[in-house]
């Protein structure tokens, strides 16, 4: 059992290099010299403060809203030696007081606390007017443009700098005590002004659809601190909007009636008449939709069952319209013309799928790595393109429209920018009444595209338009709620080409080979490690069986544990595959992980992964639990369409700036700015789920599989995985993990009704 820590007397000092008074030992108070540590989430904060009496600055541990150097801290506690971090205050009541001494408001000013005030230029107002300085930004703003340099743009945003700290300071107090964190506090001003306090008293369920990073249970936690009852109809209704968000979360369009009232009745611990008089008033108020098909009654959120209505129906549209734009083409005659400008031939079922995209207004093709389907498209293209067809490229991400763009030759670009988002309107520039200019559009990578997505485009296109859908539907389903292109061919609505024969040229890649064999349910073969020896099992990347066989570009590396996996993959991806292969680990490389928890999960490989990789950077900040550096790797979680970033994009932080208090990620080269409080749309991407790495492709991935992911070991999991790997796969893997997710297909069937719209059955 770990010491408890012992209270601390008032020692006499041994030396004159060590002496503290304590006069009042349950009190402390000081500037503070430096923050040695402060969460934006729970305010907890270690301190390093210049205390009166004391000729060293002491430690002080407490919680504050914000706090920052400076600043005169009145601490009530006790001291303690604390075995880890010796002698120090722990604050039971921490008070935060502006500074007072020149030297202390230069601090504060300095801190990065305000945006648009760093060290520098907080060296010049303190000069320029000394104690009266917080009064001139306050109240006589125009005298800062007495300073050199200062222009009408510098001066507004001080002070609206200066005005949203003070507000949202005096927001945070009421906040935290309900367990907001301040950087949330920031986006709650934002977002409802000076009357944020008295919005959240009116309606704090709201902040779950308001506030990005508000969840259910914290807005519970406020309104029941607020007087909310248990079983009222406000927290009820909140709580049917959470369970079927949460479905959304999981892929799910809707929630069958009965398990959503019990799930949500056993979340709120409240009877189920409760739950039904809540969905009774939803219903009535159109917030929630109530479809019965079959005897079955699903309850869908609106903007789900709009989407699932409107893609079935623009999808219909198209289906229903007649020919392809282009006319009749003789396939015998334009496949051998498409031969010549591609320079080889095309197999027969390579020839069959070309045949058919171009007699339909809707196809589908569909297949595994090493099938052909860029073939094909490409070989589609260039027959319409002769015939003066104009065609629009697009996939869901911007490496697959990069990807996209490589294979063919032509402009491509993701789904979100080829629709042109409008920030005037919160929409799309282009829809049903604003259509693509366009005879063709090419989806790539559709198994990643949801179902509101999905029906953004569909009924962008316009009604003499022809689609073609392109994707691997035994990839995993997408992050979003739906699986359209499963239901799209399960529809048998949807004239649809299914490739699996693998082409000569792709056969040699074990890559390919594996992934197949992997989507089979048969084990991947591999080079295997001459011995158990130490280092021998990492040393079989890039070394071959009993070091004859010539190097393959997929590896299995066995481990006995969680534990020996962790110390592997490091070893691997940060030693052997750059020394013996020459990927950079941070380029080229990338870790690709099951599940977010665990020793093994996205988030516990990315602290690791970051200390060794990006270790000496002194550009950082840190927030939502997060350090942030310039060097950092990171990975868009959200779609973003003001930046024109979306989930699934990864980047460099390439710039850190207190002063301004701003994050730039460089995105294939475009720069994106973000604010402090915005960092909540990012997280590092040293290692990132499967689930997130759809749509893309990288020279070089590394997988482990473990048993400590038991749950989430599925085929389609190792398929999607492997199928990322451009030049070279490696598996870190305990055998029975790797056996078990092979053999597993048991993917939940997400609740969707898009196929039975498709057919016509609703």
């Amino acid at each position: 059992m770990a010491e408890a820590p012992r209270r601390a007397r008032a020692p006499k000092p041994r030396d004159e290099a060590f002496e503290l008074d304590f006069g009042d030992p349950n009190r402390v108070s000081g500037t503070v010299e430096r923050v040695t540590f402060h969460s934006e989430e729970t305010g907890f904060c270690v301190l390093r403060v210049n205390a009166a009496r004391q000729r060293e600055p002491v430690t002080v541990v407490g919680t504050a809203v914000t706090v920052g150097p400076g600043e005169f801290v009145e601490a009530n506690g006790t001291w303690v030696n604390d075995r880890s971090y010796g002698l120090q205050f722990r604050a039971e009541h921490l008070r935060v007081v502006p500074p007072s001494t020149l030297e202390g408001i230069e601090k504060y000013l300095g801190s990065g606390m305000i945006r648009g005030i760093g060290p520098h230029f907080a060296a010049r107002l303190v000069r320029a007017f000394g104690a009266e300085v917080f009064e001139v930004i306050e109240n006589d703003p125009d005298r800062l443009r007495e300073l050199p340099g200062i222009g009408p743009k510098r001066q507004s945003q001080v002070v609206a700098a200066w005005a949203e700290q003070k507000a949202v300071r005096e927001i945070m107090v009421f906040l935290q005590s309900h367990g907001v964190g301040s950087a949330r506090a920031v986006r709650i001003y934002r977002l409802y002004g000076d009357r944020a306090v008295d919005r959240v008293r009116e309606d704090p369920y709201r902040l779950t659809l308001d506030v990005r990073g508000i969840g259910f249970r914290t807005a519970d936690a406020i309104a029941q601190s607020l007087g909310f009852e248990a079983d009222s109809i406000p927290r009820a209704r909140a709580g049917v909007r959470h369970v079927l968000q949460e479905l959304a979360g999981e892929g799910h369009c809707a929630g069958e009636r009965g398990a959503l009232v019990e799930t949500t009745a056993g979340l709120l611990e409240v009877d189920a008449e409760v739950v039904e008089g809540a969905l009774a008033r939803d219903l009535a108020d159109e917030e929630v939709v109530d479809e019965t098909h079959d005897g079955d009654s699903w309850i869908y959120l609106p903007a789900l069952h709009r989407s699932e209505r409107g893609a079935a129906g623009h999808l219909g549209r198209l289906l229903g319209a007649g020919g392809p734009p282009w006319g009749d083409i003789d396939p015998d005659k334009a496949i051998p013309w498409a031969e010549q400008r591609v320079g080889f031939e095309l197999s027969g079922s390579q020839r069959a799928a070309v045949a058919r995209a171009i007699r339909e207004r809707v196809t589908v093709i569909t297949g595994g790595p090493g099938v052909g389907k860029t073939t094909i498209v490409n070989a589609v293209l260039r027959i319409v393109r002769a015939k003066g067809v104009r065609a629009r490229l697009c996939a869901p991400t911007g490496r697959a429209a990069k990807r996209l763009a490589e294979s063919t030759g032509l402009e491509a670009s993701t789904i979100h920018r080829l629709l042109e988002f409008d920030p005037a309107t919160g929409g799309f520039r282009h829809g049903r009444d604003q259509p693509l200019d366009t005879d063709l559009v090419v989806v790539d990578e559709v198994s990643m595209v949801d179902i509101v997505l999905a029906n953004q485009l569909f009924r962008a296109i316009p009604e003499h338009a022809a689609l073609l859908l392109v994707g691997d539907v035994d990839q995993l389903p997408s992050v979003g709620p739906g699986s359209v292109l499963a239901d799209i061919i399960g529809s048998e609505r949807v004239p649809t080409v299914r490739l699996t024969e693998i082409f000569r040229q792709a056969e040699s890649s074990r890559i390919v080979v594996n992934a197949h064999r992997i989507n089979r349910g048969e084990s991947p073969e591999y080079p295997r490690p001459p011995s158990r020896s130490e280092g021998e099992g990492a040393g079989a990347v890039a070394e071959t069986a009993q070091g004859n066989a010539a190097p393959s570009d997929f590896y299995v590396i066995p481990v006995r544990d969680a534990e020996e996996a962790r110390d592997r993959l490091l070893q691997v991806v940060t030693e052997r595959i750059p020394r013996r292969f020459g990927f950079d680990p941070m380029a080229d490389l990338q870790v690709l992980t099951p599940g977010r928890r665990g020793g093994l999960g996205a988030t516990a490989l990315n602290a690791e992964l970051q200390s060794l990789l990006n270790p000496g950077s002194q550009a950082r900040v840190n927030r939502y639990g997060t350090t942030y550096a310039r060097g950092d790797k990171v990975l868009q979680t959200v779609n973003d369409y003001q930046k024109e970033v979306f989930n699934g994009d990864i980047g460099r932080i390439v710039a850190v700036d207190p002063e301004e208090q701003t994050v730039t990620v460089d995105f294939e080269g475009r720069p994106v700015p973000y604010e402090f409080s915005e960092l909540d749309e990012l997280s590092l991407a040293y290692a990132i789920t499967v689930h997130k790495s759809q749509g893309s492709e990288f020279p070089a991935v590394v997988i482990p599989l473990t048993t400590q992911h038991y749950m989430l070991l599925e085929r389609n999991l190792v398929y999607t995985g492997v199928t990322r790997g451009k030049r070279l796969v490696v598996l870190v893997a305990e055998p029975r993990a790797l056996a078990i997710a092979v053999r597993r297909f048991e993917s939940v069937q997400r609740r969707s009704r898009l196929a039975e719209r498709l057919r016509g059955d609703i």
